[in-house]
């Protein structure tokens, strides 16, 4: 995939992932995989259970580098640095922060604490009171339980958490893995109108959802992924749904790039 060439954005991708593979052992996970995104940008990654999707953000937060357990190949850059041989925290030093599926947040710690628990890097420590009042200001509801324990909190405000402890390290890409999954109506609602107000700042951000209308809504642009490989990509309105619906389940032959 290739969102750069056609954006008319300008200037040096935020992020260029290029020809990358991942492997858990000898099993080859994601194939050949290439893309852009550009400060601002929203990518919406879709697919299937098992098309490689958190994989792809494993990869790109540095999950992945653990030897003969799980490895990659291939090029990541980030801010014109390469990455793909860093750690997760220096990872999230250059400006990548993740908000994992499934939250996993420290159960019996405070909201507060937990928020803290994403500023530990040495730079973000000056400017944890600004943060936290941001974060606050965005989750209102966050502010009034700063002191429960967030093990006796809804899926929906422990997501809420897992969204503000990613931007306590002030991210300048933002990845949602599985960002409504399990989630009320009402309450998904809610986070994607503030997902709004974060890419507002200028953060960039990826989303792997499986709520195709509300990915497609909210990013700039999309992929769809299949088996490990990106399948079809484009912008939202300029591919019909029949053809990502398609491509969701492997209707289509070859690998389509609209631009």
């Amino acid at each position: 995939m290739s969102t750069s060439e056609a954006d008319g954005n300008g200037g040096t991708p935020l992020l260029r992932i290029s020809s990358l593979a991942a492997y858990y052992g000898e099993l080859r996970a994601i194939y050949d995989i290439s893309l852009e995104l550009r400060q601002g940008d929203v990518l919406a990654i879709i697919g299937a259970n098992g098309a490689g999707k958190s994989t792809l953000l494993r990869s790109l937060v540095g999950l992945m580098n653990h030897g003969a357990r799980s490895h990659i190949r291939g090029l990541i850059e980030f801010d014109g640095k390469r990455i793909d041989k860093l750690s997760p925290d220096q990872i999230v030093d250059a400006g990548i922060a993740l908000v994992p599926e499934g939250r996993r947040l420290f159960a019996r710690m405070s909201v507060q604490d937990n928020l803290l628990a994403g500023a530990y890097l040495p730079r973000c420590r000056a400017g944890i009171p600004t943060r936290l009042e941001q974060i606050y200001s965005l989750f209102p509801r966050l502010r009034e339980r700063r002191d429960q324990v967030v093990s006796q909190m809804s899926g929906g405000e422990q997501q809420m958490v897992a969204i503000g402890r990613a931007l306590m390290s002030s991210p300048k890409l933002i990845a949602f893995d599985e960002l409504s999954l399990g989630l009320s109506p009402a309450m998904v609602d809610e986070i994607y109108h503030n997902l709004g107000s974060i890419i507002e700042t200028g953060t960039a951000a990826i989303i792997i959802e499986q709520d195709l209308k509300r990915a497609l809504a909210a990013c700039t642009r999309f992929c769809v992924m299949l088996e490990g490989s990106i399948v079809l990509e484009g912008k939202p309105g300029e591919v019909g749904e029949d053809a990502i619906t398609a491509a969701y389940f492997g209707a289509g032959i070859g690998t389509h790039h609209v631009q």
